[in-house]
């Protein structure tokens, strides 16, 4: 039997895709890309937001298609979307033959089975605050290339934040074990990993719930220990929760990334308080301080949602004016989305999507300014770049990144090369130009101690 597997959405998603790809792989049977020619495709959705939503109910309708003109004989659903709309899915979407929810992942193989006996309708949600089974990340089947990886330590949410589904779809928040995570990270460094991006709903929180204290700090000292990792980046980190001994071990682990993705999703404390956010503008602006104190060259990059409710013209200027002041090396933005089950979607005051489309529009514009700006001071220095592979058309012209760029969400480090590089190599490359978001230089040696 021939399996196909879409994984949609964020990073976190994908390393679910990618256990029940192992978990696939161990049951003996054949993954394949070739849509057309599978017996089963399972799409893991994602269904944060209504556009997520949508673009899982594409792709369903797209596949399910091939019931007619290929091999296909069933649909699985997974994912967010699984878990938000369970109840829905199979009246509004005769097409799907299973539903598999958040916790319930483990479980692929047992809802494969089901279906070649012969049921016509599968359903497995149980407790979406349920831990999963930690062996099962040794089965994992890496779909990522170019020496990188993310590690998820923790799943789910205890923040409620008042436009977040999140906590609804994956429960409380719970952190793996530290044995876990590094039997897993040193599993990943021995395919050949040597970039290890942490991901979790908050990174900061890791250990508070297991072991009565957050203990990111002690994981990065773990991690760094093992053989082969170059970088350890650290994604998601919730500013509240970003300590003192945080901060100092970014500063002094030569393994961990001076970058940090610190979501602040506002800078007007009106607002920050109906979004139901800990922190406020004047605590924002200490930490981003305290960081810039004690790693000077750290890169730092944030996300925002405009047009939440009751976002006035003064509070937008607010949060323009704090990006203007905080002068975030990234920064991505989104327009606020009104999600049903949450009590931002019942507040007065909802925000004309002409308006939010047209503050999305000012912020990029500036911030724009801002990151030419900052990529300018980079002439003249030298970075370790990680290779991405090769300008596509280009013979000596490799795409890389430095330790100021994460896969797919900033920017990239175009050089020229008069030597063969493999993707997932590290070398060192002389900055002599910019873009708005790029910089361009030229290699300069294949020493790459440092940064």
């Amino acid at each position: 039997m021939k399996i196909s597997f879409i994984s949609l959405g964020c990073d976190k998603n994908l390393v679910d895709s990618e256990i029940m790809l192992g978990l696939i792989n161990k049951e003996g049977y054949i993954i394949t890309e070739n849509e057309e020619e599978a017996d089963i495709i399972i799409v893991n959705s994602c269904g944060f937001i209504m556009d997520a939503n949508r673009e899982a109910i594409d792709n369903i309708l797209r596949v399910a298609e091939y019931k007619e003109t290929g091999s296909l004989k069933a649909i699985i659903v997974t994912g967010c979307m699984a878990q938000r709309y369970k109840n829905e899915i199979f009246k509004q979407l005769p097409e799907v033959d299973a539903v598999v929810g958040t916790a319930d992942f483990g479980s692929i193989g047992e809802v494969i089975k089901a279906l070649t006996r012969g049921q016509e309708r599968a359903l497995k949600i149980t407790d979406k605050n349920a831990r999963l089974d930690e062996s099962l990340s040794k089965l994992r089947m890496m779909t990522t290339l170019g020496g990188y990886a993310y590690l998820k330590i923790a799943e789910g949410c205890d923040a409620h934040c008042t436009y977040c589904t999140i906590p609804s779809l994956r429960g409380k928040y719970r952190s793996r074990t530290m044995e876990s995570l590094v039997e897993e990270a040193e599993l990943l460094a021995g395919k050949g990993v040597t970039e290890l991006i942490l991901v979790a709903q908050d990174t900061t929180l890791y250990g508070k719930d297991l072991y009565g204290e957050q203990r990111l700090p002690e994981l990065l000292k773990r991690l760094s220990e093992i053989e082969g990792l170059v970088w350890i980046r650290i994604l998601y980190a919730y500013p509240e929760n970003i300590t003192d001994e945080l901060i100092l071990e970014i500063a002094q682990n030569p393994k961990v990334c001076h970058y940090l993705d610190m979501p602040i999703q506002h800078a007007s404390d009106e607002i920050l308080k109906k979004m139901g956010r800990k922190s406020r503008r004047e605590e924002l602006f200490g930490v981003i301080e305290k960081l810039r104190a004690a790693v000077p060259d750290i890169c730092l990059r944030t996300t925002l949602i405009v047009g939440f409710p009751g976002e006035t013209e003064e509070n937008f200027q607010e949060l323009k004016d704090f990006i203007e002041k905080a002068s975030f090396d990234r920064l991505g933005v989104f327009e606020y989305s009104r999600e049903d089950g949450t009590p931002a979607a019942k507040m007065l005051g909802q925000v004309h999507h002409k308006t939010k489309a047209r503050r999305k529009r000012e912020i990029l514009e500036l911030q724009q300014e801002i990151s030419k700006t900052i990529c300018r001071g980079f002439t003249g220095r030298t970075l370790k770049v990680i290779v991405e592979g090769r300008l596509s058309g280009e013979e000596n012209i490799y795409i890389g990144r430095s330790y100021r760029d994460c896969y797919e969400i900033d920017g990239y480090v175009f050089f020229k090369s008069d030597r063969e590089l493999l993707s997932g190599d590290y070398t060192k490359v002389l900055v002599t130009s910019f873009s708005d978001y790029d910089l361009i230089g030229e290699e300069s040696g294949s020493e790459t101690e440092g940064y």
